[in-house]
């Protein structure tokens, strides 16, 4: 479904251990977020929805399996995503296992006002380390902040910086990069730094704390836009205040 007017959201959180209820807790958590959303059908082989009647005891099955497969509110023209996958430690922060949350929305006005909901919803609810949220087009170009070239080491786009990949920051409280809205736990908020009252009056403005201590932070009013000298300008200033991010700091 991914188009130039989608959001995406991913967030980190330790990896599935048996009869995980934060599957079933992330999309319980979308769907609170989301006014009318209603996350009860499957993706055919086709990539056509099918219906789920018992769509919560369907979920905690799978998820006995350690699988988190797509499901979709059913609406072909306004298709709403959610799914999840194990990250191998081998390719993760630290060397421990983590387990991925993937959700995609069209980008429109009634998503837009409810988008600081939504991602404390999915991430609540898989009591994630981190995450964010980010239209598409500006998550490809903070994507090429870690993608390899044929060269060797990353070439960031529009001056942003270089990041670490996954497996070589020391810790996974420590967010891998920045996106839009930032969902920070209290570890990860910890682990950077925020807040700290007299440096982030600014992001504290946009700024809401979660039931579990943590944080979103909100980079820009609008959906991040790149092209607009103001949001790529936000997203610099945060990357310099964060330094931590993207294991960009040694530790001493």
């Amino acid at each position: 479904m991914t188009t130039q007017s989608s959001l995406g959201i991913i967030v980190y959180a330790p990896a599935l251990v048996g009869n995980d209820p934060r599957t079933l807790d992330s999309v319980h958590g979308m769907e609170k977020a989301l006014s009318g959303l209603r996350l009860e059908w499957r993706l055919s082989d086709s990539g056509r929805p099918i219906a789920l009647p018992q769509r919560d005891a369907w979920l905690a099955e799978k998820t006995r399996d350690g699988k988190f497969p797509i499901l979709c509110n059913g609406d072909e023209s306004y298709p709403v995503t959610i799914n999840g996958r194990g990250r191998d430690g081998l390719f993760s922060p630290g060397g421990q296992p983590l387990f991925e949350v993937h959700a995609e929305l069209p980008l429109d006005e009634r998503v837009s006002a409810s988008a600081a909901a939504v991602l404390e919803g999915v991430a609540e609810g898989a009591c994630a380390l981190w995450g964010e949220a980010t239209p598409y087009a500006a998550a490809v170009d903070i994507a090429y902040q870690t993608a390899p070239t044929q060269e060797g080491p990353p070439s960031p786009r529009r001056g942003l910086p270089a990041l670490k990949l996954f497996e070589h920051i020391r810790s996974p409280e420590i967010p891998a990069y920045l996106g839009w809205l930032n969902y920070w736990s209290a570890a990860a908020a910890r682990a950077i730094g925020f807040p700290a009252p007299a440096r982030d009056a600014e992001l504290l403005s946009r700024a809401r704390r979660t039931a579990s201590g943590g944080w979103v932070v909100q980079l820009t009013e609008a959906p991040l836009e790149l092209d607009t000298p103001a949001h790529l300008d936000a997203l610099k200033r945060a990357y310099e205040r964060f330094p931590e991010i993207g294991g960009r700091v040694t530790p001493r």
